[in-house]
């Protein structure tokens, strides 16, 4: 059951269900047309000031008779919106099945008046209860002055919202159990974040993995892409057993870290299968920005762009990087934090301390405006349209001139990622090869993953690897790196400056063993300052 639970308090609201089965279709319109209580003779007359507490007992009560009595046209006419209120009060007997509605009201508060809803749904000589709490407010009519109630969807049932729609009968897709690679559960009270990707989950193999679908009632969302909210199961479908490629252990320890920070997610892979270990977000919104977000990734984005330099003899680990306090390019001047400079570095120790001016002077020497785009979708897989299981974006990497250009070298301007984008960015450094990401084997569906063109070159992938274990060392990622357990272990840190933000996005990826992880906050400041200790946590995990 996805949504809200059975027995649940939804915004002080107690929803009661128990025993039968019910099928139809009830459908909440919000059309046009005022109504405003023409020919309304329980309302009083038109009168004008704020709706009395005696105009708003009187009113609701006639209301609630119509509608108990199934008069849709009278309970209507006694609305500021007739249209949609017949509408929804038709749809609400005639095809979601609920009858023997008892409908009675409470003192009025000021306009409004709470009222209690006791009634059955019930389809083909199964049934069962519903019950629950709601409230209408009175307004005087703009026109007629007469007292009628305020017509909102919340009228019918307090959880429905502009555009949704109350449904009951088989749900487009069977109940499914999701399990972890060992074949724990993956229980959504438990790995709250986690929700959005189990219900896409249900949606899209419920039928392929063999279950049959029950009977609920549910609130169909506005958005094709928002879950469906089950208020009532009336008849237990047989859920199917759909295993994934995460692990219970790095998701929960995923689910702890995201949760000290706002508007923070993170994805764990593993290197040498693609396989998603973990996804967590923790934010106001739900969204899944660890799979779907498209932000700017800051400086994550130089593994592609160190690896893109190396690939093709402009630049090698141990040769000088000018690192200069600022540089100029398309002009634009670009600086590095700070304002730090590293007379004599090499690019390795260029990588390690994110030196932005050493990788924006090396544009002259690739002579190429497609080189960076070509080697992030030829060698890391970015933009090949990944079939991970669920609804995912790998990330775009744009041809730019100029400083665009500069700002792509170092992980601005137009390019995004996400997370999953990142994590796989560094599993692929870590091994050398694009493993396109998977939450479901494709084995289940059939469907095709993405392959890169090209693998990395081996002196390329010796190199990269050395500078991101550098990094961890004793460059921008070694405070947070050193509280990672573990010899083999690799980072690059990255902060995104966004327009409009007070603080840059925080961003940081790192391997350690056959795991590579990814974070992003927004607005967190540097890389190591947020999301730099969520990757830490899991790695660790």
């Amino acid at each position: 059951m996805n949504g809200a639970g059975k027995g649940a308090v939804v915004v002080g609201v107690f929803l009661a269900m128990v025993g039968g089965t019910a099928l139809g279709v009830y459908t909440l319109v919000d059309g046009a047309g005022s109504g405003e209580g023409a020919g309304a003779s329980a309302a009083s007359a038109k009168g004008s000031g704020p709706v009395t507490g005696e105009e708003a007992a009187r009113t609701a009560k006639a209301f609630l008779a119509a509608w108990a009595a199934g008069r849709d046209r009278e309970a209507a006419r006694l609305t500021n919106n007739a249209a949609a209120a017949q509408a929804a009060l038709a749809g609400y007997r005639d095809r979601a099945h609920i009858a023997k509605a008892v409908f009675t009201p409470g003192a009025p508060e000021g306009a409004a008046v709470p009222f209690t809803v006791a009634a059955e749904v019930a389809h083909e000589g199964a049934a069962k209860p519903l019950a629950y709490a709601s409230k209408l407010t009175v307004v005087r009519g703009e026109t007629t002055g007469k007292p009628l109630v305020d017509w909102q969807p919340s009228v019918v049932h307090p959880e429905l919202g502009r555009g949704e729609e109350l449904r009951a009968g088989p749900p487009a897709a069977p109940p499914v159990k999701a399990v972890d690679r060992r074949g724990e559960e993956l229980d959504p009270q438990r790995y709250p974040s986690l929700r959005p990707v189990l219900d896409q989950l249900r949606r899209t193999y419920g039928g392929k993995a063999g279950g049959r679908p029950g009977v609920e009632l549910w609130i169909e969302p506005a958005s094709p892409e928002a879950p469906r909210r089950t208020l009532l199961t009336l008849a237990e479908g047989e859920p199917a057993k759909l295993e994934t490629t995460l692990d219970a252990r790095v998701q929960a320890a995923a689910e702890k870290a995201v949760a000290r920070y706002p508007e923070a997610s993170v994805v764990a892979i593993q290197p040498s299968t693609g396989h998603v270990l973990a996804v967590a977000n923790h934010r106001k919104d739900g969204f899944n920005a660890a799979m779907e977000g498209a932000r700017a990734p800051g400086s994550t984005m130089k593994i592609v762009t160190a690896a893109m330099l190396m690939d093709r003899g402009a630049a090698a680990a141990d040769q000088p990087a000018q690192c200069t306090k600022e540089v100029s390019w398309g002009g634009r001047p670009f600086h590095n934090l700070r304002g730090f400079e590293l007379p004599g570095a090499d690019f390795a120790t260029a990588f390690a301390r994110s030196c932005n001016t050493s990788f924006i002077k090396r544009i002259k020497t690739v002579d190429d405006d497609g080189a960076l785009a070509e080697e992030a979708r030829e060698v890391f897989g970015i933009g090949l349209d990944w079939k991970t299981g669920v609804r995912s974006v790998d990330g775009s990497v744009p041809e730019a001139t100029g400083a665009a250009a500069a700002a792509a070298y170092i992980g601005q301007g137009r390019i995004t990622m996400n997370p999953l984008t990142v994590a796989s960015i560094t599993a692929t450094a870590r091994t050398g090869v694009f493993r396109q990401p998977v939450l479901v084997a494709p084995g289940l569906d059939g469907r095709p993953l993405a392959r890169a063109e090209r693998t990395m070159k081996p002196a390329v992938a010796r190199q990269l690897v050395q500078m991101m274990r550098l990094t961890a060392a004793s460059g921008t990622a070694a405070q947070t790196m050193a509280g990672v357990r573990g010899s083999d272990k690799g980072a690059k840190t990255g902060s995104a400056e966004v327009d409009g933000a007070g603080s840059p996005d925080s961003w940081f990826t790192a391997f350690s063993g056959d795991v590579a992880a990814a974070a992003m906050v927004e607005a967190g400041g540097h890389g190591g300052d947020a999301a730099g200790p969520i990757v830490a946590a899991v790695l660790n995990r």
